[in-house]
């Protein structure tokens, strides 16, 4: 029987949110290289030991979410067109009650869905690097503390997707032309109508995108349904903010059946010219770290799912959010 690298690394990554305290260690050595780094979001930053990882991340999170369960909705794997190796991809939610203090953020002893993104860069079996988004402005959401001067889109719960497929998806032939058919949409995503803020090709009869396309982004920015509530609640008012962003700079991208993931770390540079979320614009130069996923439903993309690493770019505009976010 052929091993498949999805599943093992991900019933390893399953096995450290249930394991004892005492078994956490040596779980976690069973998953990771020696030399293995890990790159998560604003506030935690670079860990590039176990000690440090169990120190900075699991701890912190086995702590503030006691007994928690991992759910995930997308568990897939490939090796990168961008040529960094073979990567498993997850997307989900880490889910429990919200005990003790996590990202700096005080606890209220409910229920709470951290959604979370992750990409590990597997060699021989072990992981060798890991970059980790969570959504730490809709853990501020759940908690009632999420001080943003303005909203966008719908927030709420990440949908797993409509097919209910993501996890260890099958129709490998598939994959190829999945990953072909969102490179292409973003190529054209690029260049923009500046009066417009529409690309070419995007929708209508051989568009990429259906008509009924979903697109789930991170907390602040929030979900939105059909192409106009896309370019409402997020592409304009970004463009706007952003008008010489280029993307790009991903340390992986891949296809598996109907799904595709990429990640950058940064991906985008960009310069703050405009309001963007209630933030008055401030010149700087900054740079976005983004993290996607998307369905696939025959020739056209289905649904999208976004995190990008707001913490780290307000930070960037001046503007501390988890300082903002004060106490209850």
């Amino acid at each position: 029987m052929v091993l498949d690298t999805r599943a093992d690394i991900h019933a390893k990554l399953c096995h450290l949110a249930v394991c004892s305290a005492a078994d956490l260690p040596a779980a976690l050595t069973d998953l990771v290289a020696q030399n293995a780094v890990f790159h998560i979001a604003d506030p935690i930053g670079d860990l590039t030991s176990t000690s440090a990882m169990l120190e900075r991340w699991y701890g912190p999170l086995r702590r503030a979410l006691p007994g928690a369960m991992r759910r995930d909705d997308m568990v897939i794997g490939g090796a990168s067109v961008t040529g960094s190796g073979y990567w498993l991809a997850t997307l989900g939610h880490h889910v429990g009650n919200f005990e003790a203090p996590l990202f700096g953020i005080a606890p209220h002893g409910k229920l709470v869905f951290l959604r979370c993104g992750e990409f590990y860069r597997v060699h021989e079996g072990r992981v060798i690097e890991a970059r980790i988004l969570p959504d730490v402005l809709d853990l501020l959401r759940q908690v009632g503390r999420l001080r943003l001067p303005q909203l966008l889109g719908s927030e709420g719960l990440f949908p797993a997707p409509a097919t209910h497929d993501g996890v260890l998806p099958g129709a490998p032939e598939r994959s190829t032309a999945s990953l072909h058919l969102v490179e292409a949409m973003l190529r054209d995503l690029r260049h923009f109508d500046p009066t417009t803020f529409e690309s070419a090709r995007q929708t209508g009869d051989g568009g990429y995108w259906r008509h009924d396309m979903l697109w789930y982004g991170p907390s602040g920015i929030g979900a939105n349904f059909t192409h106009p509530g896309f370019q409402r609640d997020h592409r304009v008012p970004f463009l706007q903010a952003f008008p010489d962003r280029v993307g790009g700079n991903h340390f992986a991208r891949f296809g598996d059946g109907d799904y595709v993931a990429s990640g950058g770390w940064p991906s985008m540079t960009m310069t703050h010219r405009a309001p963007y979320l209630g933030i008055a614009p401030t010149g700087r130069a900054l740079t976005l770290r983004v993290m996607d996923f998307w369905r696939v439903a025959g020739s056209q993309i289905a649904e999208n799912w976004v995190l990008l690493d707001l913490v780290d770019l307000f930070r960037q505009m001046g503007t501390d959010l988890l300082e903002r976010a004060g106490t209850p």
